[in-house]
């Protein structure tokens, strides 16, 4: 048995899984997330501030102290740096930065592997079957799209539409204005031709929402029904259409402060839930789309997956 740390560094969230790792899979010791917001205010113009850059070293440090609980070395630890990081004109002074103050060494990754990561976790988390289904993956700076069933992927494709993206600009009113939401619309409809394509060719039945904004949804809907948090052990969901129609339009009238009245919402969610709710609420209307579903396994536990296969 192995122990490892992975980390998604995230354009709005880092999130920390440390685990075992054996021929049969692996088991987790521990799950975190904490907020970096390493897009704010830099993402569209192609930079990581330095601000952000401050936010991600504090973050990844207490991270390193955590790891350091679990006797894990840092060569033991796999930082996977997405679409901030990846498309950030300084993407080398910001892996510099973090490897001097933590030990920790970014790799960045494609978004295609990205990904490929992204099915690897669904998978393993067993909630695909036999019929075709449309995993999305809504990060702070992309979003993937994975058209698969249990045993093969038939397309999959990383789009630069990811939510700090789209809120930076389109959500310039909060609450956001109808007329930035039509316009929200008419730009995914041109950016995601090669999904609509894809979709046409595939007919998947149902979304697959991993982690992320997903996960959100899912709290709020376990605590309207029955005033709890879902349960702890659970990996997959399934999320009622009416529940996402309800607190979809809920966050199209609510401002910020009332968003995070809502039982169930994380104040680091707050901003880019009703962005991502717009564009969930476009797929399942353009493609006719009848159920969702919820993994929160993801891009980590696939490459956890892929690690205790030795891969």
């Amino acid at each position: 048995m192995t122990r490892l740390a992975i980390i998604d560094l995230g354009t709005n969230t880092f999130q920390l899984l440390i685990a075992e790792t054996q021929a049969a899979g692996f088991t987790v010791l521990h799950d975190s997330s904490m907020p970096a917001k390493i897009g704010e205010g830099g993402i569209s113009s192609g930079k990581i501030t330095e601000a952000a850059i401050d936010r991600a070293v504090a973050v990844l440090r207490e991270f390193r102290q955590i790891t350091n609980q679990y006797d894990i070395a840092p060569e033991k630890i796999v930082a996977l740096g997405t679409s901030a990081v990846r498309n950030a004109a300084n993407q080398e002074e910001f892996c510099e930065r973090v490897l001097n103050a933590t030990g920790i060494t970014v790799t960045i990754i494609p978004g295609e592997e990205e990904a490929s990561l992204i099915y690897e976790g669904v998978k393993a988390g067993t909630v695909l079957n036999e019929q075709t289904s449309l995993i999305v993956d809504i990060g702070g700076g992309s979003v993937e799209f994975i058209l698969c069933n249990a045993k093969k992927v038939f397309w999959k494709q990383s789009f630069e539409i990811g939510g700090q993206r789209l809120m930076d600009r389109f959500q310039q009113a909060d609450p956001i204005l109808p007329d930035s939401v039509s316009k929200l619309y008419e730009y995914l409809e041109q950016q995601l031709v090669p999904l609509t394509n894809a979709v046409h060719q595939y007919e998947p039945k149902e979304i697959i929402g991993s982690a992320g904004t997903f996960e959100t949804l899912i709290d709020i809907e376990s605590m309207q029904s029955t005033g709890h948090w879902p349960d702890t052990e659970q990996v997959s969901f399934e999320l009622p259409m009416a529940s996402f129609i309800d607190s979809y339009e809920k966050f199209l009238t609510l401002d910020r402060e009332a968003r995070l009245q809502i039982p169930g919402m994380k104040e680091y969610r707050v901003d880019m839930i009703v962005i991502a709710s717009c564009l969930i609420a476009f797929l399942l209307r353009k493609y006719q789309l009848k159920q969702i579903r919820v993994s929160l396994y993801a891009m980590k536990e696939g490459m956890l997956s892929r690690m205790s296969q030795g891969q």
